[in-house]
């Protein structure tokens, strides 16, 4: 039987089989995936462009894209995390998902290479479990019908008139006990469940054991699915506003423990899990912008409608006419200012895919004359990084006619921003109008 093997890596990192190399090279050296089931997951990771696991005559190479994250194929349990250091990415993350700012873990009990993503949220779902029993359950009104020999509610007198022949001391009632057994504390029952076979921390399995034992005395198993947690999503107002942060961590861990493999209806539990931080950065970006530029209308993944249109006399299939969705449209005065894409990849360290570059020259393109530019905003960790710009010019002429702005955003900076309150008020409200305008523009649009 094959030992098993344990690689780490950072995002967008490349490791390759080589058995003069370092530690992993060489563990990864001569070795092959060892089941056939593996290997569908694997190829479904890799179609979706979750990770590459390749098989090569010299052994396994692996290739990490924005997904973070542990999982395992068989024998080979592979680590994924992020260059954001767990500090400031925690901050990022309350701010992004507006979770509740509470106390998770101390650092050092984590060293650097075994540490994963997972671990994080679900220490922020154990703080937020913790704070839910602290204050009390929620506890909700439920319709209940029973015989009773102390009458509670109202008599049912339907059922008393059936049952009158009978020798019962006992009366019919209806009335409506106050119960913890709520759809919300069985959904946070069933997302504790699932944290805890996830992670492979045996000091966090052991808080959430403790924390499963207090909530199932009086709530009760539900099977945690799609259903369950948009039906939870669903219950929650005014009064149950303190479940919102824990149901969306459970919504984050739910979603990215599968991986679908070819035929959309065909999903295969992933052992582990794989989170992609495209999304987180989108939503990061997204909720800057809407705080920060007062003046403006933002709007999230809105439909370019005019952009395409199939000739209605040559469209023989009917099909419907492609609408591409840039990810913020700012709007002034219900006219488009400017339209950004988020795109978590260093576009200063790596280089601009051609697919990126042509879905925002398309977006460029489609707009009025004197805006077409398209703005591609990317995550960076340095100071060095500046804008880039990449103009579109007509082949026959050379004329200028759209431009693709490449727009860095120093993730560490902007956490201490964010970290400052009030006091830095000002500086994140300029940042926000650089990101959406540039230098020159801003000045101009504000």
């Amino acid at each position: 039987m094959t030992e098993s093997c344990e690689v780490n890596l950072k995002e967008w990192q490349v490791v390759r089989p080589d058995s003069a190399g370092g530690p992993q090279n060489r563990a990864l050296a001569g070795r092959a995936l060892d089941s056939v089931n593996a290997r569908r997951i694997a190829d479904g990771l890799a179609k979706t462009g979750q990770i590459e696991v390749l098989e090569l005559t010299k052994g396994l190479e692996i290739r990490a894209t924005s997904f973070v994250g542990r999982f395992s194929l068989g024998d080979l349990i592979i680590t994924v995390q992020p260059k954001l250091p767990q500090a400031p990415l925690t901050q990022l993350l309350r701010y992004a998902y507006r979770l509740r700012h509470l106390d998770l873990y101390d650092p050092v009990n984590y060293a650097p290479a075994n540490w994963a993503f997972q671990d994080l949220l679900i220490h922020q779902l154990t703080a937020e479990a913790r704070g839910l029993l602290t204050r009390g359950l929620h506890r909700d009104y439920e319709i209940t019908r029973a015989a009773l020999h102390i009458p509670r509610g109202r008599i049912d007198f339907g059922r008393y008139v059936q049952g009158a022949n009978t020798s019962s001391t006992a009366l019919p009632c209806i009335y409506h006990p106050r119960i913890e057994d709520t759809l919300l504390n069985q959904t946070l029952l069933s997302g504790l469940r699932f944290a805890c076979e996830m992670t492979n921390d045996p000091n966090l399995r052991t808080t959430i054991r403790r924390l499963l034992s207090t909530l199932g005395a009086s709530v009760s198993t539900k099977s945690l699915d799609t259903a369950l947690l948009a039906d939870c999503r669903g219950r929650l107002d005014r009064r149950t506003t303190a479940y919102e942060s824990a149901i969306t961590i459970i919504e984050l861990l739910h979603g990215d423990a599968g991986v679908g493999i070819e035929k959309p209806a065909e999903h295969l539990r992933l052992s582990g899990f794989l989170f992609d931080m495209n999304r987180f950065f989108q939503a990061l970006v997204f909720r800057f912008l809407a705080e920060h530029l007062e003046a403006f209308e933002i709007e999230e993944e809105s439909r370019l409608n005019d952009l395409f249109i199939y000739d209605p006399l040559r469209n023989p299939l009917r099909r419907r006419t492609p609408v591409p969705r840039p990810d913020f449209v700012i709007r002034k005065n219900a006219g488009v200012v400017a339209v950004l894409d988020a795109k978590y990849r260093d576009l200063w360290e790596m280089p601009l895919p051609r697919e990126m570059l042509y879905q925002l020259a398309l977006y460029a393109l489609g707009q009025r004359d004197g805006h077409r530019r398209a703005v591609i905003l990317y995550p960076t960790l340095f100071r060095l990084p500046r804008e880039q710009a990449i103009l579109i010019r007509n082949p026959m002429n050379a004329m200028q006619q759209a431009e693709v702005i490449l727009r860095p955003i120093n993730l560490m900076d902007l956490n201490e921003l964010i970290r400052g309150g009030t006091s830095t008020r000002r500086q994140r409200k300029v940042l926000a109008n650089h990101l959406a305008f540039g230098e020159a523009t801003a000045r101009t649009e504000i």
